[in-house]
């Protein structure tokens, strides 16, 4: 058989141990693996690459991408889509695994209406794809802003300000909730936990009267305007606060163990799958074990609120 691999949207760490893990297992189990660059556009563009062991040596502990990735406007048209399955039939590449979010996996949807077999992994950090308890990229990105908050409390400590931190994440609070816990935050603002104004200015009052030193706020993004938020604490609740957003840093580094055995698990798990005839489905991890689900159970589907949210009440 031969299988093509390709990551698209925003680049998650553990991606690339996660197509190390396709490329090595394929070639066990006797295929050809063919890496496509950039995403969907790579696809379109027909830059599909032949990979063997050695072009995935070393890949297991860098962050990113190396095959790249994008989000292609062409793809979303029905010509471009129609290139981009021709492509694949013309390489006779019989199946193609998509690492991504929901978007790409929209677009695999799409591919399969058109007679690809295809088999989606999540991969990105605002873990907010259904069917899975952790999307590859995540648990990294939480180390990255727990280390954030860790240095935010020492500089806040001195002098004696309340910081805010802003992360990724959108409609998804799993990346402020996880962190947030990790980090001992005063307030988790999150889609799933809105924020009260009225309580924080007035838990945060209280707070400097008992002398505390340094409070820490973590909000996803969107919500509202962290520097604004900032001049309100810093207005009514007499503390004074500074906003942070980490913005695009929550995706680089290293993948931690975590995100490079989750990676390898599922691309490997999605190579047996094609060896059984299954595709049309996308992979997710519960309870600690592989699974999978067709596409339709998963694309456009909202994660329940997570029950962490229990434990913030009983520790903040």
């Amino acid at each position: 058989m031969n299988i093509g691999v390709l990551t698209s949207g925003g680049d998650a760490p553990g991606m690339n141990a996660t197509i190390r893990a396709v490329v090595r297992a394929g070639i066990g189990y006797g295929h050809k693996v063919f890496g496509i660059k950039d995403g969907y556009s790579g696809l379109i563009k027909d830059e599909i690459i032949h990979l063997n062991a050695h072009s995935v040596s070393g890949m297991l502990s860098l962050g990113g991408t190396f095959l790249g990735t994008s989000r292609s406007a062409d793809f979303m048209t029905e010509e471009g889509r129609k290139i981009a399955a021709e492509n694949l039939k013309n390489r006779e590449i019989d199946a193609l695994i998509v690492i991504g979010g929901d978007g790409t996996y929209h677009g695999a949807m799409e591919l399969a209406k058109l007679g690809i077999k295809i088999i989606g992994l999540p991969g990105t950090i605002d873990n907010d794809i259904a069917g899975t308890d952790f999307t590859i990229g995540f648990h990294t990105a939480v180390q990255t802003i727990v280390d954030a908050i860790d240095k935010l409390r020492d500089t806040s400590n001195s002098h004696q300000r309340c910081s805010i931190v802003e992360t990724m994440g959108r409609h998804c609070g799993d990346l402020a909730l996880f962190a947030g816990i990790c980090g001992g935050a005063e307030f988790i603002i999150t889609p799933e936990n809105p924020i009260n104004k009225e309580l924080m200015f007035k838990r945060l009052k209280e707070h400097k009267e008992q002398g505390r030193r340094h409070a820490i706020v973590v909000i996803t993004e969107k919500i509202v305007d962290p520097f604004e938020l900032a001049k309100e604490i810093t207005e009514k609740a007499e503390f004074v606060a500074r906003a942070t957003v980490l913005g695009y840093i929550q995706r680089g580094g290293s993948p931690v163990p975590a995100d490079r055995i989750l990676g390898s698990r599922m691309g490997t798990y999605a190579v047996e799958l094609l060896n059984d005839g299954i595709y049309g489905v996308c992979v997710g991890e519960r309870d600690s074990r592989m699974v999978y689900l067709p596409f339709a159970n998963v694309v456009g589907q909202k994660r329940p609120k997570n029950e962490m949210y229990r434990l913030v009440k009983k520790i903040s």
